[in-house]
């Protein structure tokens, strides 16, 4: 495997700037000057409303501003397309409600808007209120939950230096959208928090995440069923359930995830760390050209992992996975593991891994009562360089 990826792409770039330059000619929405009061207490849904929709009509830039204090808000839908580029700047905090909003599947929606920018503040989705709720593993009648910010057919857009606390589900869930940059995003949730997954994106192309903190109750960065060119450097993610391509193969026609590329993170007292995982028994799917480099895993359950028997429910039939995995390689990967299998690659007999490729591994275990090991079923690849444990390809 030959790594290819360019990023950002050279749109998003001249974007960035050209939005950045033209912040001086910009309009800016104060929402105080809507009727928001900042006192923690005041519901500013309607005034956040209406300064969208001004801005969102107005021609060239337009700045939203959230200026200094605490804002109470309930869920909105801010809706595109609009007339010019748009910047959501938070100065001070967005508040959710307390309650636990049981079948409410959003908080802040961005939806259909090309040219967005989300800079600075505090999202605070006071999700213990919703945590008790979070049972759809073992209840299938269960509610959804709102995800702090959804971006629904969002393109060009950049998230930088925004913080996003304890959210009641995902913390960002991002739908059908390209050319999407994470910079220098906070994110931080319980251990024990359920559901709460720092990044999930599912039909999305050109995303790139980098220079990040996220530590939550679930996987730092989840990648759903069409999920293509995604760069993720500089995550310092724990806890968590570590980086997770999948859960895959639920449902029929999923469009495959290819051309994953994550380098230069760490994994810190994480569930799991690189980790790619599909249903059993599931509808037939593609994952191809993942690559996993340069990476530092401290006291990380499961560090390399390909789990093709994944069932949260513990109820599933005993039958094989039909997602074929295919070209993944993990390289220069070193640190602790708190389990004793540090390699586990159980790939599916029905469509059997191929092109795995294990390079200068270097994974010793945390604990008593033996060293760390390898297990591999039904997978064909290659080991070059150190490897330690032993590689079982």
């Amino acid at each position: 495997m030959e790594w290819r990826f360019t990023f950002p792409t050279a749109s998003l770039l001249m974007h960035m700037l050209a939005l950045t330059s033209n912040q001086a000619q910009a309009r800016v929405f104060d929402i105080i000057k809507f009727g928001a009061v900042g006192d923690g207490k005041t519901d500013n849904s309607k005034a956040l409303s209406n300064a969208w929709n001004r801005a969102c009509h107005s021609q060239g830039t337009s700045i939203i501003l959230i200026p200094s204090g605490t804002y109470l808000l309930g869920p909105v839908v801010l809706m595109g397309p609009c007339n010019g580029a748009i910047e959501f700047q938070i100065k001070g905090t967005l508040r959710a409600s307390n309650s636990p909003q049981l079948g409410i599947d959003h908080w802040i929606t961005f939806r259909f808007i090309d040219r967005l920018r989300i800079t600075g503040g505090v999202l605070d989705g006071q999700g213990a209120a919703s945590w008790p709720y979070n049972d759809c593993s073992k209840n299938p009648n269960c509610k959804s939950l709102p995800v702090t910010m959804r971006l629904d057919f969002v393109t060009k857009a950049w998230i930088r230096h925004v913080t996003s606390l304890n959210s009641k589900n995902f913390h960002f869930n991002l739908f059908s959208c390209k050319d999407i940059t994470f910079d220098h995003v906070t994110i931080t949730a319980p251990a024990d928090s359920p559901n709460t997954d720092g990044i999930h994106m599912a039909r999305s192309s050109n995303v790139f995440v980098r220079d990040s903190v996220i530590s939550t109750g679930d996987d730092c960065i989840s990648l759903g069923p069409g999920s293509k060119n995604i760069k993720m450097t500089g995550i310092a993610c724990g806890p968590g359930h570590g980086i997770s391509v999948g859960s895959l193969g639920s449902t029929p026609n999923e469009p495959p995830v290819t051309t994953v590329f994550v380098r230069n993170c760490t994994f810190t007292d994480t569930q799991n760390g690189m980790r790619i995982k599909t249903r059993a028994p599931s509808y037939q799917g593609v994952v191809q050209d993942i690559t996993f480099q340069d990476i530092i895993v401290k006291n990380a359950g499961n560090p390399i992992i390909i789990d093709q028997q994944y069932c949260p429910s513990k109820k599933c039939r005993n039958q094989a996975s039909k997602v074929k995995i295919s070209d993944v390689g993990f390289r220069n990967i070193r640190g602790t593991t708190s389990s004793l299998v540090a390699v586990n690659i159980n790939c599916s007999p029905a469509a059997p891994c191929t092109g795995i490729e294990l390079r200068d591994i270097d994974l010793e275990y945390d604990g008593r009562g033996g060293k760390a090991s390898s297990d591999c079923k039904n997978a064909q690849g290659t080991s070059h360089g150190k490897q330690k444990p032993p590689s079982c390809l």
